[in-house]
């Protein structure tokens, strides 16, 4: 893992004395590891064994109790799908840690078939898994849509809280006015258009049977490669009931890590194939698509709000605003182009 900065707040003393209340064992050595987009991760050796603390935001920051999500998500995975997440050994809620499995392993960087198919693997496990006893009492996901109206809502409040506090950021309600609006009014119209000549009901809840447990925040930019090839997926603080609907597009979309369009296809058809008994899978991935490609428009211009962008400062980020606030409109408007044509083709 890449290094990382040990932030002031947090002393070498103090992580120590957190990570040794938990592990129950000396701790010899604490190094800072490769920050993600919020949390902060520290190498925490006890004897010969390494264990990851991962430590989250201030809830202030965050009002979602991520760790303990993570914690109960982790666990589940454990008994459901071994060894393709991180065990999970101890929590401190209040604090917002949490003691974890280390796994060696580096960042995906180039995308085969294989890594394709270990994701659907590890999905259709989830999906199986979850109509066990022990999914019932899990929480939603973080975000869940679980009807047409439910992702319309989220993108208008996205948007709504961008340009109340977008403050002086002409370039960003230019965009929102000129481009966005426009397009998300004509995708809506489109969506609920298909979906009523599909015979769906666009604003109904999707029926409990199909819904399944999924990991929110999916995808290869949250996936370690062990020395042997195999996979970990990593960061489970999102995880609930969802359509599953929404985490095959996000694991499509996600800007993070960029899918080729035979690798997207490889993907929705295997999890298609593991959906057998959810009559309307296809159908809701097809007209949906376009409105969750909006939706990740939105959530790229996060960037822009002061708030998360303490949170990245809060992860070690080192960069300095203005540019990063450009570059995400940049690449907002890149994939704003993409998914105006509806699915593009590639769900026929």
């Amino acid at each position: 893992m890449h290094s990382a900065r040990m932030h002031s707040d947090e002393t070498h003393d103090a992580l120590g004395a957190i990570a040794e209340s938990l592990s129950g064992r000396r701790v010899d050595s604490i190094a800072p590891a490769a920050a993600g987009g919020n949390s902060r991760i520290y190498r925490i050796r006890c004897g010969q064994e390494d264990f990851a603390l991962k430590c989250y935001p201030p809830r202030g920051q965050d009002p979602r109790e991520r760790a303990n999500t993570e914690f109960k998500a982790l666990r589940f995975l454990e008994r459901h799908c071994p060894g393709r997440a991180p065990r999970a050994y101890a929590i401190d809620a209040e604090g917002g840690y949490l003691l974890l499995e280390w796994i060696e392993g580096s960042r995906v960087t180039v995308v085969a078939p294989a890594d394709v198919d270990s994701a659907v693997a590890f999905l259709g496990a989830l999906f199986d898994g979850s109509s066990g006893p022990d999914a019932h009492d899990m929480p939603y996901a973080s975000e869940a849509c679980l009807s047409g109206a439910e992702l319309i809502r989220q993108l208008l409040g996205r948007e709504h809280r961008l340009r109340a506090l977008a403050g002086d950021q002409q370039v960003l309600i230019e965009f929102l006015d000129r481009e966005f609006a426009p397009a998300r009014q004509r995708l809506v119209s489109e969506a609920r258009a298909s979906a009523a000549e599909a015979g769906l009901d666009f604003s109904a809840e999707l029926e409990p049977s199909a819904r399944s447990l999924v990991p929110s925040d999916f995808g290869f930019h949250n996936t370690l490669r062990k020395a042997d090839g195999g996979l970990i997926f990593v960061d489970h603080e999102y995880f609930g009931w969802d359509d599953p609907v929404k985490v095959t597009a996000d694991f499509m979309l996600h800007p993070a890590t960029p899918l080729a369009d035979d690798m997207r296809e490889r993907f929705w058809r295997g999890v298609s194939a593991g959906r057998e008994n959810d009559k309307s899978f296809h159908v809701r991935l097809k007209l949906l698509y376009p409105l969750f490609g909006a939706r990740w428009c939105l959530i790229l211009l996060n960037e822009f709000l002061p708030e998360r962008w303490a949170g990245r400062v809060f992860a070690g980020a080192n960069r300095q605003w203005e540019p990063v606030k450009l570059e995400q409109l940049h690449r907002a408007r890149e994939l704003l182009g993409k998914i105006s044509h509806g699915s593009d083709g590639f769900l026929p």
